[in-house]
């Protein structure tokens, strides 16, 4: 017994890196959580073609941020970052994350307690992987970023488990440095 569990867990998890999920550049359907839209047919303020985002993006990066897909846990370069700094979105440079923020989930992803500022990012159900999650979204772009969960620290709760690939880490005064980003 203990053998078929530890497969389907393979399972699950090969599943995760693999992606599978329905493209987020795509409108919200069901968008949920406090700063979020209930806008159905949602435009973003940066928008690329997906071939532009192919020459943004490295292959990882545009798997991560445009087809919604996972990294492996405890692969990504910031799980276990400890530098000081802001998180800004791999895609557009938006910031998005404070490092003060971060904390150690043992999920093997950054996980961030909060955001670093009201409207920074937008979730929306995710049915994907036969369970239910909510996907976390880049404002500005639309790019996923990874999911958010109800387990975090106090005093939010929030457990924002991020893809390393999605994110980069600047110092706390650093420009953006995507073409495109708007600040």
């Amino acid at each position: 017994m203990k053998s078929i569990f530890i497969l389907g867990a393979l399972a699950a998890a090969l599943l995760a890196v693999r992606g599978g999920a329905a493209p987020t550049n795509l409108p919200p359907a069901a968008v949920t959580a406090p700063h979020a839209t209930n806008s159905t047919d949602m435009k973003f303020p940066l928008q690329h073609t997906e071939a532009e985002w192919r020459k943004i993006l490295t292959p990882e990066q545009y798997h991560v941020l445009r087809e919604a897909g996972t990294e492996a846990p405890f692969t990504g370069k910031y799980w276990n970052t400890k530098e000081p700094g802001v998180y800004r979105c791999a895609a557009c440079g938006e910031i998005l994350f404070k490092a003060d923020d971060k904390f150690d989930s043992d999920c093997g992803w950054p996980s961030f307690s909060e955001i670093a500022a009201q409207k920074k990012i937008v979730t929306r159900d995710d049915f994907s992987h036969g369970m239910h999650r909510t996907e976390v979204l880049c404002a500005n772009c639309g790019s996923h970023l990874g999911h958010v969960f109800n387990d975090g620290p106090a005093p939010t709760g929030q457990r924002y488990c991020i893809n390393s690939a999605a994110i980069d880490l600047a110092g706390t005064n650093a420009p953006a440095e995507k073409t495109g980003a708007k600040k």
